[in-house]
């Protein structure tokens, strides 16, 4: 296993993080562990589908940040507008990517729109005890890879996690951030995928008024986004989830809850055509979506002992 260490102030092996990306191998079955010391890593860091195997382990959740604040709507080098993709501040494409102990953020702000933090295609990416920081469009999660956030904290405000991967979310924490009118989710799950989005114990918090934040819309018809045993605060409202103005979706997308706890949870007032699941065993559906056809499990990645 190789190792790299990255210190803004000098002492590493590195000063920035996208140069340890580029100096480990292309293309190799080996993880390369890049150990990020504390400090604000103000960069855009792009891990390439050639650099796979890579881990990134802080020192600390909130004292190790990779942060930017590029925005949708703001022009690029071409003199386009970046769009969402390339408003990420760290964008990961290659397979087997690992993270713990750190921070993803996009300081763009409230009012300059979708601002991505975190973007991630590569399929079986595992995230754990990281922050996710933005505003609109936070965590995007394009393509249809698998991906696992154990303990992760991720805020924001409309269509905060948003995309058509198949992700698992276990432990983690949504926050809502000062404004009404969000949305939690945005899924563009395809027809085919049988998981979308799957969050089990988790905690839905939030600065948002009352009764402001839907869990979710689908971005696309067949979006899949289910909610398992978990923690619900005020500010979500009755009904539960939006059909984003299309009554058609209501019919093609599969949105549910069980076992949903907190003054937020009211499940005689969700939306009459949110679907109806029954008791679920919470291991057996994790493993369900991520397994694939390589029998995945992301408890077996290789991850650090830092």
């Amino acid at each position: 296993m190789a190792r790299i260490v990255v210190d803004w102030r000098g002492s590493g092996d590195f000063r920035t993080v996208q140069e340890a990306v580029m100096a480990a191998p292309e293309h190799s079955e080996e993880r390369t562990v890049i150990e990020i010391r504390k400090g604000l890593y103000e960069e855009k860091i792009i891990v390439p589908d050639s650099r796979k195997s890579i881990s990134f382990i802080g020192e600390s959740r909130e004292g190790t940040v990779l942060v930017s604040s590029d925005y949708a709507n703001m022009p690029g080098p071409d003199g386009q507008k970046l769009g969402n993709e390339r408003s990420a501040s760290t964008f990961v494409y290659a397979d087997d990517f690992y993270a713990e102990r750190l921070t993803f953020s996009n300081q763009a702000g409230l009012y300059k729109g979708q601002a991505v933090a975190l973007a991630v295609s590569g399929d079986r990416a595992v995230f754990r005890d990281v922050c996710i920081r933005g505003n609109q469009d936070t965590l995007y999660t394009p393509g249809q890879g698998r991906q696992y956030y154990e303990n992760c904290f991720i805020e924001g405000t409309v269509d905060f996690i948003f995309g058509s991967a198949t992700a698992v979310f276990e432990g983690c924490e949504l926050h809502s951030i000062r404004r009404h009118n969000g949305y939690v989710t945005a899924a563009a799950t395809t027809e085919e995928q049988p998981y979308g989005y799957v969050f089990i114990n988790c905690k839905l918090t939030g600065a948002a008024p009352e009764h402001t934040v839907s869990l979710g819309r689908p971005w696309k018809p067949y979006a899949k986004v289910v909610f398992i045993d978990s923690w619900m605060d005020r500010h979500i409202r009755p009904e539960g989830w939006d059909n984003w103005r299309d009554t058609e979706r209501e019919r093609t997308a599969t949105f549910a809850e069980y076992g949903s706890k907190g003054p937020g949870a009211r499940p005689a007032e969700r939306a009459s055509w949110a679907k109806k699941l029954g008791r679920p065993e919470a291991g057996g559906i994790k493993a369900a979506a991520l397994r694939g056809s390589d029998g995945w499990d992301p408890a077996m990645t290789v991850t650090s002992n830092a």
